[in-house]
């Protein structure tokens, strides 16, 4: 009976602790451990009920059920484990957190990078069509965010033709398309016009998962070259 009585303790009051433990670390309520043993030491972390974000709490996220969440998990860590700890480190990131249906503000979003928590949120439920080549273009904004002075939006900007323009943010264009044009035109893909740092992260993105580029076109090419060298400056190591 006594074994019962500490068993029962164990799970009041250690339980909460660790929940309490994570709260602390990443401002996110509801977490759970997934995975702490990783090649790289990120730790994955997922949503054990439903969380709201923000100081208006317009950023929510909801709980997976345990299929989805083992089968996206296999596919997020193959992804992610193709990234050395040394460089995990250098673009500061220690946590992955899982869940389904990622909204801000109502806008459903495939990922939600902070680079001040370490920590990049990712919509399980996001279209699988796009989900592996998502996952590097949200990496991308966490190595961006932290790098901005290395990413530079201005001379990205030329390589454009001179009557293109970006919009103000990404939610106020209409060019929302992930499908990857088969004829360039110099982007990836109509979404990759929205804003430069969305064009520079679809182009990493691409290259993360191979794709072919058009050897045509030199505006393509020359955002393809920017950043790979630009990579190079954050870890000489870093490959493709």
């Amino acid at each position: 009976m006594q074994i019962v009585r500490i068993f029962i303790l164990f799970f009041i009051l250690v339980l909460p602790v660790k929940a309490n433990t994570i709260y602390n670390l990443i401002r996110i309520p509801n977490l759970e451990v997934y995975e702490l043993k990783t090649p790289n030491k990120l730790k994955y972390l997922y949503a054990e009920k439903s969380f709201r974000l923000g100081v208006e709490k317009n950023i929510i996220c909801l709980n997976p059920d345990q299929k989805t969440l083992d089968e996206k998990y296999k596919i997020i860590s193959k992804n992610l484990n193709n990234y050395s700890t040394s460089f995990i480190k250098k673009i500061n990131l220690k946590y992955i957190v899982m869940c389904e249906n990622l909204s801000i503000s109502g806008i459903n979003t495939a990922g939600l990078p902070d680079n001040v928590m370490k920590t990049l949120i990712l919509d399980i439920k996001f279209d699988e069509k796009y989900f592996e080549r998502v996952i590097h273009h949200e990496l991308f904004h966490i190595i961006n965010d932290n790098f901005k002075n290395i990413f530079d939006e201005h001379e990205w900007k030329k390589f454009n033709k001179k009557d293109f323009e970006y919009s103000e943010c990404s939610t106020c264009t209409e060019k929302q398309d992930l499908d990857t044009y088969n004829n360039s035109k110099g982007f990836f893909t109509e979404y990759s016009m929205s804003t430069a740092s969305e064009d520079m992260a679809e182009v990493y993105s691409h290259l993360a998962i191979n794709a072919d580029i058009n050897n045509e076109d030199q505006i393509l090419v020359n955002k393809v070259n920017f950043i790979k060298e630009k990579m190079k400056l954050i870890d000489k190591e870093f490959k493709f």
